[in-house]
């Protein structure tokens, strides 16, 4: 629909009012300097800039100083303003799949068979995720001994993201690896989503964990229709576990304690519920593999009869002129040779 020029944040504009401010400052510092008094004492003020050797102290010079910096000014405020017009309605649509991700930060994720460790792996994975996630909601939980909420489930996957530094195992007093945990506060998160949207589990761990009541927590997702689906993290040689003081942890025989990915294990679990397994590579086609399975079954719904205004805002096209502007400014400016006056 066309529609006329408008600005997404005028208030931006008041930054134009500095201009003729600035430009009266600095005539009544010019006028009110102590050495251009003197000046005005010996000589008529017409000729003060050709006695002075440069015309650039003169009013005309210090007009051209104001108008080169004003109007990349201009051009800046402008395009912070939001310069707009045209818009187009679009139908707003929600998401029809659920996703909680379920990631592993026990200290076996801190092996390094996989390059830098398993943890960062991981964490690498989810924002690959997080790049392909369309027509997802995603949620985050981390475990280790304790499922803890990372995010809710939300379709504001910036906030996901810019949770996953701070995960790792310093987060958990006590260590150990109890998926079953994690698998009931995701299908807590699962259950505020609609009734008649697909509901998935992501698993992310090395495999390396004895949960006593693993089995009855997939027997749980079966019977409510929700798919877990893995992706595993490390590999069948291992690495040894790394310590808190960066040190390798030894068993009571001195030995180091190694970790091994049991692939095993989490292909049998995603097949349990119907869910998708992938081994982690260092590519995006694990994680689009698994998005594409979470949102095979959910289909993106209609938010009743609401559309959303979707702008051309072209603010760039005032941008560009104004960094060229600046450009040829800088340039000019550095090839003026200044001009001393004679003494």
């Amino acid at each position: 629909m066309a529609e006329g020029l408008q600005f997404a944040s005028p208030a931006w504009l008041l930054l134009l009012a500095l201009i003729p401010a600035v430009g009266v400052l600095q005539r009544r510092a010019r006028r009110a300097a102590p050495e251009a008094r003197r000046e005005r004492d010996y000589a008529d003020a017409a000729l003060l800039p050709h006695l002075a050797g440069t015309a650039r102290t003169g009013a005309s010079g210090a007009f051209g100083q104001l108008l080169a910096w004003s109007v990349p000014w201009t051009l800046a405020v402008l395009a912070f303003a939001g310069p707009r017009w045209d818009y187009e309605q679009v139908q707003v649509f929600e998401p029809g799949a659920g996703l909680v991700v379920l990631l592993d930060i026990s200290r076996s994720m801190e092996a390094g068979d996989v390059s830098p460790t398993r943890l960062a792996r991981a964490r690498q994975e989810i924002e690959d995720l997080l790049n392909v996630a369309e027509g997802l909601r995603i949620g985050l939980v981390a475990f280790a001994s304790v499922a803890t909420v990372v995010s809710p489930v939300t379709d504001d996957t910036a906030s996901v993201r810019r949770t996953l530094p701070a995960l790792g195992p310093d987060l958990v007093r006590l260590q150990g690896s109890r998926p079953a945990q994690a698998i009931a506060r995701g299908r807590q998160l699962l259950a505020t989503q609609p009734a008649d949207a697909a509901k998935n589990l992501l698993l992310i761990s090395d495999g390396d964990f004895q949960d006593l009541e693993l089995d009855a927590e997939v027997a749980a997702l079966r019977d409510q229709g929700i798919r877990l689906h893995v992706l595993a993290i490390g590999t069948p040689q291992g690495a040894p576990v790394i310590g808190p003081q960066g040190r390798p942890l030894l068993e009571r025989t001195g030995s180091p304690v190694v970790s091994r990915l049991n692939a095993t294990l989490l292909g049998t679990i995603a097949a349990q519920t119907g869910g998708e397994y992938q081994a982690a590579d260092y590519r995006d086609d694990d994680v689009r593999a698994i998005a594409r399975a979470a949102a095979a079954s959910g289909r993106a719904r209609k938010v009743g009869d609401e559309r959303l205004r979707v702008w051309h805002e072209p603010f760039w096209w005032f941008l560009a002129p104004a960094a060229l502007w600046l450009l040829f400014e800088f340039r000019r400016r550095a090839a003026v040779q200044p001009v001393s006056r004679p003494r």
